[in-house]
């Protein structure tokens, strides 16, 4: 194809044809190829970017400045305008490149297109080059939000995801169209839990996932927000208590027909061992000495304490009890 219609795309016409020769040619293809002026190309881009952002966005930090700077200048980025300008065209590659679809790899495009940059450098000085670099990226800083830094739809999906501790989404190739040198990659990405699955389509693998990415983020949002994430039922609580030195006493009877030895007790009373005492009636303490006042009734009232007492220490093996007499008229 004539190199004129990509210096036109451009806006810029060489001087040196030479040099816009050698931007163009792979390394595959012969001696001279196009590396050094990739990296010429490359300190220059970021400088004009960097000098764009910081006109552009004045409250933005430096932090800030530096990521965004970074998904700018990024071969993504600059496959995508490579693609606008069909760069791919004008590519001089050996013959096992082309073989195997080089001019559709983004590696070798977005190289190409800073060598070219580094050529223009070369050939008119910087003011070229960066008026060259501004016409292509002002279009793109329009569109960038500042927020999102101009991260690109699929990092911008899986960031959301995992704010909401959701699985990150799958991506499938579902089909291949067109011709080998000009395929369209038609992608499908699932998000399971919500149920999402979209398709996106693009010139390569990657472009087809960013464009099924940005219908997924959308739908994502869309369905969180139609149904958000319901409350969390509060846990039932269940008290484990530890029944060591616990004892509670609740007759069936009610209080006025419970014996006379006995209160009732409504909360379990906590004993600690050791300084539980069974208090019993001073009457019975006299009785249980004994100064030879009628044997059998003290020895009777002496076993039904007893008696009392051994039941608490049969449902609380080893633990002391109260006892605690009721008060009647």
């Amino acid at each position: 194809m004539d190199p004129l219609i990509l210096q036109n795309r451009l806006g810029h016409v060489f001087k040196d044809a030479t040099l816009l020769q050698q931007a163009l040619t792979h390394r595959s293809h012969s001696s001279l190829h196009n590396e050094r002026l990739e990296f010429l190309g490359d300190s220059i881009l970021n400088c004009v970017v960097a000098s764009l952002l910081f006109d552009r966005y004045n409250k933005i930090d430096e932090g800030d400045l530096s990521r965004l700077r970074a998904n700018l200048v990024k071969q993504q980025s600059l496959y995508e305008i490579a693609q606008r300008l069909d760069l791919s065209q004008f590519l001089r590659l050996g013959e096992g490149e082309l073989k195997s679809g080089g001019f559709r790899r983004p590696s070798i495009l977005a190289d190409t297109l800073e060598a070219l940059f580094g050529g223009i450098f070369l050939d008119a000085g910087f003011d070229a080059a960066r008026d060259v670099i501004r016409s292509l990226y002002i279009p793109i800083l329009d569109t960038v939000d500042p927020k999102t830094l101009g991260k690109d739809a699929k990092t911008l999906l899986q960031e959301y995801l995992q704010g909401k501790k959701i699985a990150l989404p799958q991506y499938n190739v579902v089909a291949t169209h067109g011709a080998a040198h000009n395929q369209e990659f038609e992608i499908e990405c699932l998000v399971p839990k919500l149920e999402i699955q979209v398709f996106g389509t693009g010139g390569s693998r990657r472009a087809g996932e960013q464009a099924a990415a940005k219908l997924a983020l959308e739908a994502v949002q869309a369905a969180l927000v139609k149904t958000p994430a319901s409350a969390r039922k509060p846990r039932a609580r269940t008290t484990q208590l530890k029944l060591a030195g616990i004892a509670t006493i609740q007759p069936d009877a009610p209080i006025e027909d419970a014996p006379a030895s006995v209160a009732k007790v409504e909360k379990p009373i906590s004993l600690k061992a050791g300084k539980a005492e069974v208090k019993v009636d001073k009457t019975l303490k006299a009785e249980k000495q004994g100064k030879g006042e009628d044997k059998d009734k003290n020895d009777g009232k002496l076993q039904a304490a007893a008696s009392a007492t051994s039941d608490n220490h049969g449902e609380h093996s080893g633990t002391p009890i109260n006892v605690i007499q009721s008060k009647t008229a």
